[in-house]
């Protein structure tokens, strides 16, 4: 690839396994995306038993999200002026070394309520840089006819590994948290060893000086790229009125009237439904009607939300939740592929930096407005209104974004 083109064009069903660092680099998201579930369970749990404090629980999220809200352009400029494997290499040695911190501390008994919450805002301020590099750096690892397979395999390979990381933090728990922390800190270590073999023969851009207009570059291209901004919008809001996950302990003792073992089916019946999907996406790629496509699975994942809140019966409510992940990864896939394809690479990472910010924002803003509305209106309405709203926010972005709406292909 030069200049960051690859010659001769393959196809777009010509196989992943043929690009080597982007087999790297899947393997490296995998191993950090395991690493990251298995520290939310074990901080989280480990705080409970510190403070047995709800509150505190909700400050260790928000701990892990504010250094991305701060830090969203200067993240933007690192990942576009510097080498992304290196910054991704960096920010994966960072929580290495925190994973270490967190080990000594709990072994010799002093691990504590503070301690916890600086090791979230270190952990937080680390995926801060990675997100964006990480995404930025995906679409020089293979040409961009294979770019939505391959973002449909890694989303496959996340999805596994969110399914099998909280499982395996959880079982690993029992033996002590210590341990748990060890094998996070090895598949850190295991990731920054995929990252290093990583090899690029794209010609970097040259370093821009950093100015006022540089900073503020991704926002604005974002802003006057209506259909990158169509897409990138209607999963926030179709997000932030449709997510029910925060809800979910309440359906199920107090509605379908399961125990302990019904949540966390309930809790993994997305992510299952995402990665089926997102294993046929791999194999069958999006090719026409882009557009359309992405709004109809927004609306599905709207009408399958509407399913889960009207449900009495655990299976219809199992099965909806399924089929919501499926084609909540499909407007994913879109949209993730659109944005990046049409986003020049000097641009990447700071597009992907503002881009990060509305996928955590749609989702913690997402959980706190499903509280709010369950707060006043009960847990049934909040759904329903969340899901008529994402309903509604569909029908008006094909007529804010007509362009987005009549896009016929990725590229």
């Amino acid at each position: 690839m030069i200049g960051g083109a690859f010659s001769p064009a393959p196809p777009m069903n010509h196989p992943l396994s043929d690009f080597p660092s982007f087999r790297r680099f899947f393997f490296s998201r995998i191993a950090t995306t395991m690493a990251n579930q298995m520290m939310m369970v074990v901080v989280g749990w480990q705080m409970y038993d510190l403070t047995h404090s709800a509150y505190d629980l909700g400050l260790v999220g928000l701990a892990q999200f504010l250094p991305s809200l701060l830090l969203t352009l200067v993240v933007g400029q690192v990942a576009d002026r510097y080498d992304r494997r290196r910054v991704l290499a960096w920010c994966l040695a960072g929580q290495m070394l925190i994973t270490l911190v967190l080990v000594g501390s709990t072994w010799h008994g002093s691990i504590s309520r503070e301690m916890l919450l600086l090791a979230s805002i270190g952990l937080g301020a680390a995926r801060a840089f990675q997100m964006p590099t990480q995404q930025a750096l995906g679409p020089l690892l293979v040409p961009p006819l294979v770019l939505p397979r391959a973002l449909a395999v890694n989303s496959a390979g996340s999805q596994f590994a969110i399914i099998v990381g909280p499982a395996v933090g959880g079982f690993l728990y029992v033996a002590g948290a210590a341990i748990v922390y060890l094998l996070c800190g090895a598949l850190f270590v295991a990731a920054i060893a995929f990252v290093a073999g990583i090899k690029l023969e794209h010609a970097p851009a040259p370093r821009e000086p950093v100015t006022m207009q540089s900073l503020f570059a991704g926002i604005h291209f974002i802003w006057n790229r209506k259909e990158v901004l169509g897409a990138i919008s209607l999963d926030l809001f179709a997000v932030l009125l449709g997510g029910a996950t925060a809800l979910l302990p309440i359906f199920a003792r107090d509605i379908l009237h399961v125990g302990p073992w019904g949540l966390g089916l309930l809790r993994s019946a997305p992510a299952v439904g995402a990665l089926t999907m997102s294993l046929w996406l791999a194999r069958r790629p999006i090719q026409r009607r882009v557009g359309k496509v992405m709004f109809g699975s927004v609306a599905i994942y709207g009408i399958a939300t509407l399913v889960f809140g009207l449900s009495t019966s655990f299976l219809v409510s199992l099965v909806s939740l399924t089929v919501l992940g499926a084609f909540d990864m499909v407007s994913v896939v879109v949209r993730q592929s659109l944005v990046q394809l049409d986003t020049p690479d000097e641009m990447r990472g700071r597009v992907s930096a503002v881009n990060s910010i509305f996928i955590g924002a749609s989702n913690q803003l997402g959980e706190f407005e499903s509280g709010l509305t369950a707060g006043w209106f009960g847990a049934v309405p909040s759904v329903v209104i969340g899901a008529v709203g994402t309903l509604l926010i569909v029908a008006a972005w094909m007529k804010l974004f007509p362009a987005l709406t009549h896009r016929e292909r990725l590229s």
